[in-house]
């Protein structure tokens, strides 16, 4: 019997995950699997771009995974089940369960309201391919002199009010901040991220907490107003609830905890990578809800099924977030290095190069989601018979 491993999350992480552990293992002992929602890759890093009215590539999965092994499932996953390792999803052909005898969760993560009232009602958001073409149709219907409101000062609301901004220079569009914006900047970069917002118009609201959503306005918390056509939510990022309903050891806010090998450190059956796993990085601190996080964590992931399914060592591979790098329009960027505490460094990179490199990053990162196999050892590994070619539990 093959040992069956099933990748949930065909986003940054699980599909470089697949490809990476369908050139590594040999199709003879192992059976690959991703299950997805939708049947395109979603650029998430793009989707402001999307949302602005530019037209982004369609990478179909199906396409993606075609001749590299891995078999994909078109279904919305409902539930999981550690103690039995089955997978329950539901899509066009009906609602079944997939075993597994290894499960790489990487669902993923989607926007967080918070339970301000009225943000899940009337706030759009880029957190999804579909929310943010809602968005879009919505900014096309805005005569001149609309007015757009993003809440949130981290970084997909700095992309998003620039983004807008510059596509839709009839529009007014301000961003509203709890505290300062780019406050996490480095002193210079801060100046360029000001110089910015100058430069396309944009005015920022700082130090304005918005405690409601309504149609056109928000309510703020010391009970003022500020009126919005639309108000656009970009205040964070939640994880799906069902990791905590499935009993695997999660954070506070639904993240699942895993050890320096992505391994979840209650069920070791279970791996997860990208936003969904709360990985500790080299410094101490848990990784962020990021691209760069999700290429981290997923190649420890595959790096580590790898190793124990074919009974060698587990490698550590590295954990170390060097920055942010901050899309302010088509035409300039910021790219802020950090130091092992995850406090911005003195220098920068700012503007168009900035800019190019950034746009380097996403075509790179698109490139390598529609080859997921490119560059891999063509050498695929025999599993151990010790350690699952007959679907046994894995062993540390």
């Amino acid at each position: 019997m093959k040992h069956r491993i099933v990748v949930l999350g065909a986003g940054y992480a699980g599909a470089f995950a697949a490809g990476n552990l369908a050139r590594r293992l040999s199709p003879a002992d192992t059976e690959i699997t991703v299950v997805n929602a939708v049947p395109d890759f979603v650029e998430r890093m793009r989707l402001h771009q999307l949302a602005s009215g530019q037209d982004l590539t369609s990478r179909k999965l199906a396409d993606v995974f075609a001749g590299t092994g891995v078999r994909l499932r078109l279904a919305r996953v409902t539930a999981v089940d550690p103690e039995h390792r089955t997978v329950a999803v539901t899509g066009e052909d009906g609602s079944a369960e997939l075993a597994y005898d290894t499960l790489l969760y990487a669902l993923g993560s989607s926007v967080a309201h918070h339970d301000v009232p009225g943000a899940a009602e009337y706030a759009f958001d880029v957190a999804g391919r579909s929310s943010a073409l809602r968005l879009r149709e919505r900014l096309a219907g805005l005569g001149e002199g609309g007015t757009v409101l993003v809440v949130g000062e981290g970084l997909t609301g700095i992309e998003t009010a620039t983004e807008l901004a510059e596509s839709h220079p009839g529009l007014s569009v301000a961003p509203a901040a709890r505290g300062e914006l780019g406050a996490g900047l480095s002193p210079k970069a801060r100046r360029h991220l000001r110089g910015a917002f100058d430069r396309l118009g944009v005015a920022v609201r700082e130090h304005t907490d918005v405690a409601a959503v309504e149609p056109t306005r928000v309510i703020t918390a010391d009970g003022g107003s500020v009126p919005a056509d639309v108000t656009v939510w970009s205040a964070g990022f939640a994880v799906h609830p069902m990791a905590a309903a499935a009993g695997l050891e999660v954070t506070g806010t639904g993240r699942i905890v895993v050890d320096r090998t992505m391994r979840s450190v209650s069920h070791p059956d279970v791996y997860a990578a990208g936003d969904c796993a709360y990985a500790i990085g080299e410094n101490g601190r848990p990784l962020p809800m990021s691209c760069a996080s999700a290429g981290l964590t997923n190649m420890q992931a595959t790096a580590a099924i790898i190793a124990r399914l074919t009974g060698r060592e587990v490698p550590a591979t590295g954990l170390k977030y060097f920055g942010n790098h901050i899309s302010l329009g088509r035409r300039d960027a910021i790219f802020q290095m950090v130091d092992g505490d995850v406090r911005s460094k003195a220098w920068y990179l700012g503007g168009r190069t900035a800019a190019r490199l950034k746009a380097g990053v996403l075509k790179g990162a698109g490139w390598g989601i529609a080859h997921p196999t490119f560059g891999l050892p063509k050498r695929r590994r025999r599993l151990s018979a010790a350690t699952g070619r007959t679907g046994a539990r894995v062993a540390a």
